[in-house]
């Protein structure tokens, strides 16, 4: 009896982790960068990086590299290049990139919390936060570096101080969709779907909403058991091959052991 009792906690946590790496960018990604090349001497491509398949992030990562490489202390080269490492899998060597603009701009705001954002996806997320919090201003606070502060402190395992950062986020920036997935995802993460849902669908309801929140309200609702709602919801705003993407992933997490049933269950 004591294995079973064993076998089941492992698998539950097993299934936790799973849908915890679902969101991890999510939860990670409300630094101050906007995905957007900048500065003449860095190449320019025809759609913001956040809209391009794998073999074009892999093309833009070379060619922002090798920017970078010709001037290390350029900021916007190695905030971006950074940003292309990242989403490319590489988070390593993202930190390290973002090391060495720090060096260059150890004051600059956003070079900070870019940088916290590498520590957070190298898997430092103490550092991580020191780094937020060091760049954040009292006197004049950025609803963004408060949103990250409580994407980490979401990772850290401490949801009801992350939820107070992204309460003070909304007030510095009402009904910000960004902030409101934030939060719907602290909640799937506590395993409150029917919260989390609430939260999702009102950051989907607003005008400036993205694809990735749209894509986080899809993973709420098919861990409710919702499989075609969640669908429906994946394909909006992604191209074909994307949303294939996404809905083929999707699936194979619902097929891990009944992940979704079981979830539901434990919430």
């Amino acid at each position: 009896m004591t294995s079973r009792i064993h076998d089941h906690s492992k698998k539950s946590k097993l299934l936790l982790a799973a849908a915890f790496a679902a969101v991890a960018v999510s939860l990670a990604s409300c630094g101050t960068t906007d995905h957007k090349l900048k500065t003449a001497s860095i190449p320019k491509f025809s759609k913001p990086i956040s809209e391009m398949n794998a073999t074009e992030l892999a093309s833009a990562s070379d060619a922002v590299g090798a920017a970078y490489a010709k001037d290390p202390s350029n900021r916007d080269a190695g905030l971006n290049y950074a940003d292309l490492l990242r989403m490319t899998g590489k988070s390593d060597q993202a930190l390290a990139v973002m090391q060495q603009v720090v060096i260059h701009h150890p004051d600059d705001q956003q070079v900070l919390a870019a940088f916290g954002k590498a520590q957070a996806a190298a898997g430092d997320l103490q550092a991580a936060l020191n780094t937020i919090r060091r760049a954040q201003t009292p006197d004049r606070p950025d609803w963004k570096l408060t949103s990250a502060e409580g994407a980490i402190l979401d990772q850290l395992g401490r949801p009801d101080e992350a939820r107070l950062k992204y309460r003070e986020a909304l007030d510095l920036a009402p009904n910000e969709p960004s902030v409101l997935s934030n939060m719907g995802m602290s909640y799937l993460l506590t395993k409150d779907l029917r919260t989390a849902e609430t939260y999702l669908k009102k950051a989907v309801a607003q005008p400036n909403a993205d694809s990735g929140v749209r894509q986080n309200l899809a993973l709420v609702v098919g861990l409710q058991g919702r499989y075609q709602e969640a669908e429906n919801i994946a394909r909006q705003e992604l191209s074909p091959a994307q949303a294939d993407a996404n809905i083929q992933y999707l699936r194979s997490m619902m097929s891990q052991q009944g992940s979704w049933g079981a979830l539901k269950k434990q919430g």
